[in-house]
C-alpha cells in the first residue's frame, strides 16, 4: 500500500506541488491522503487525470472558510489546493468584466478592481473569524450577502467558466462579455454545486461600478410584523434600495438596516426619503453596521440557511420563535430579508436532539413561507442527528446530471444534497 502511494504522489509531483496530507487538510473531520496545488488550467486538469486513474475521491478547497458546510465527504484521497491558482488573467475595466483563477481571494480581487473604481457585485457572508474565500468558493457554495437585492446572485455575476471535470478533461462556458451567452448553463449548473461537478479553475464575472457614496439608515423594529411592514415600505418606494437587511439577535433588539449607493446628491435625497418613510427612530450613518455581511453565529455554532418568499418574513420569524420555545433554544437570525435569505444560529452549546427537532419543526412549517431549512454547518453529533440539506425538489434530475458528469463518484461523495 505504502508502495502505492509513493507512485501516486510521484506522479502528482512531477505535475504540480504535491505532498501527503496533513492534520491540517481534514475536510469535515475527513482525512485525506494527498493534496496537490496546481498553478494552471492544464496542471489542475492533469491532476484530475491522475486521480481518475488511481480512482481518487477528489475534494477542492480555496481558503477553506466554508469546507466544513454541508455533509462531510464519503472519502477524500485528494485535495486540490487552489490557492497557487491566484491570478486576475484579465480586468476588461471598459466592459465590466473581470476573468480570474479559482483560487483569486475575493479581497484582493476586490482591492484590484477598486483602482478601476468598480467591483464584482459579490460579497458572501463570512463566517465568525474567517478570511476572505475565494471566485472558486464562490462559485461552488454560492452564498449572498447584502449586496444580491441589486447585484443579483453568483449566478447572475458569472459569465464565464472553465473547469477540469473527472476525467480531466477541460471544459469551458460562456464567454468574456456580457452579452456572449453561449453555454452558460454550464455556469449555472456549477453554481452551488459544491465542488461535485467539476474543478473550477477559472471564472469570468461581470462587475459594477463602485458608488460615489453610501449611506446606512437604521431602525429598530419590536415584532416580527414590524420587521415585515418596514421591510415592505422600503422594497415598494421610490428609494431602489442597494440592500435591505434584518439583525435580530436572540437578546438584544431587532434591527432592520438600509444601505443606499449613487451620486452624493442622489444618496442625501433617497437617504431624507428614507428617513420619513421608517418613522422617527430612524438613524443615518457613513460606514456598515458591525454586524452588516456577518454571519450570526459562533465559530463552533450552528448554522442554518432560511429561504423564503419575501410576502412570508413574518410566518418565517414566527415559526423561529415558536421552534425555539419548543426545543428551549435561543435562535439569532440576520440576513438578506430583501431577497429571501436569512441565516439562523444556535447555541455551541445546543443538544443534538434539540437542534434536530428545530430543524424539523421549521422544515414542517416552512409551507408557510414557501422556502428551504438547509443547516450549513454544526459540530459531528449534530450532523450525526439531523438530515443536514433536508428534502430537496428535483433530486432526481440532480443525481442524472451528476451522473453525467461524475459518473463514479469521485467529486466530493456525498457531500452536497441527497447524498449526491
Amino acid at each position: 500500500m505504502r508502495a502505492v502511494e509513493d507512485l501516486v504522489l510521484d506522479t502528482l509531483a512531477a505535475t504540480t506541488a504535491a505532498r501527503r496530507a496533513a492534520e491540517g487538510d481534514r475536510v469535515d473531520g475527513v482525512e485525506p491522503r494527498f493534496v496537490a496545488s496546481p498553478t494552471t488550467t492544464a496542471e489542475a486538469a492533469q491532476v484530475m487525470r491522475i486521480a481518475a486513474e488511481h480512482g481518487l475521491a477528489v475534494v477542492a478547497r480555496g481558503a477553506g472558510t466554508k469546507l466544513s458546510w454541508g455533509q462531510p465527504p464519503e472519502r477524500v484521497d485528494l485535495v486540490v489546493d487552489t490557492s497557487r491558482l491566484d491570478q486576475v488573467v484579465e480586468h476588461g475595466a471598459g466592459d465590466l468584466v473581470v476573468h480570474v483563477q479559482a483560487g483569486v481571494r475575493l479581497d484582493v480581487l476586490q482591492e484590484h478592481l477598486a483602482g478601476a473604481r468598480q467591483r464584482l457585485g459579490a460579497d458572501p457572508v463570512l463566517p465568525p473569524a474567517a478570511g476572505s474565500g475565494t471566485a472558486g468558493g464562490l462559485i461552488a457554495t454560492a452564498t449572498s450577502g447584502p449586496l444580491r437585492l441589486s447585484h443579483g446572485a453568483v449566478r447572475d455575476l458569472l459569465i464565464g467558466v472553465t473547469i477540469a471535470r473527472a476525467d480531466g478533461t477541460i471544459a469551458k462556458a460562456g464567454g468574456k462579455v456580457v452579452k456572449n451567452v453561449a453555454g452558460y448553463d454550464l455556469g449555472k449548473l456549477l453554481t452551488g454545486s459544491w465542488g461535485t461537478l467539476g474543478l473550477v479553475t477559472e471564472a469570468v464575472f461581470r462587475l459594477h461600478p463602485l458608488p460615489a457614496r453610501a449611506r446606512w439608515v437604521s431602525v429598530p423594529v419590536t415584532s416580527t410584523a414590524a420587521a415585515h411592514e418596514q421591510a415592505q415600505r422600503v422594497l415598494h418606494s421610490q428609494v431602489v434600495p442597494t440592500a435591505l437587511e434584518l439583525d435580530r439577535p436572540a437578546d438584544a433588539p431587532a434591527t432592520l438596516a438600509v444601505l443606499v449607493e449613487g451620486i452624493e446628491a442622489g444618496v442625501e435625497g433617497r437617504v431624507t426619503t428614507l428617513l420619513e418613510l421608517l418613522g422617527g427612530d430612524a438613524g443615518v450613518a457613513g460606514e456598515a453596521p458591525p454586524w452588516w455581511g456577518r454571519a450570526p453565529w459562533a465559530a463552533g455554532g450552528v448554522a442554518l440557511r432560511l429561504t423564503h418568499e419575501i410576502a412570508g418574513l413574518p410566518r418565517l420569524l414566527d415559526a423561529v420563535d415558536d421552534a425555539g420555545r419548543r426545543y428551549g433554544l435561543r435562535p439569532a437570525v440576520r440576513g438578506s430579508a430583501g431577497v429571501g435569505v436569512l441565516y439562523a444560529a444556535l447555541p455551541t452549546e445546543a443538544e443534538p436532539e434539540a437542534v434536530a427537532g428545530f430543524t424539523r419543526h421549521l422544515r414542517d412549517s416552512s409551507p408557510a413561507w414557501s422556502g428551504d431549512v438547509v443547516v450549513l454547518d454544526a459540530p459531528p453529533p449534530v450532523k450525526a442527528s439531523v438530515d443536514t440539506w433536508g428534502p430537496a425538489r428535483g433530486l432526481n434530475l440532480m443525481r442524472r446530471v451528476k451522473d453525467q458528469f461524475d459518473p463514479q463518484r469521485r467529486l466530493a461523495p456525498g457531500r452536497f444534497v441527497g447524498g449526491i
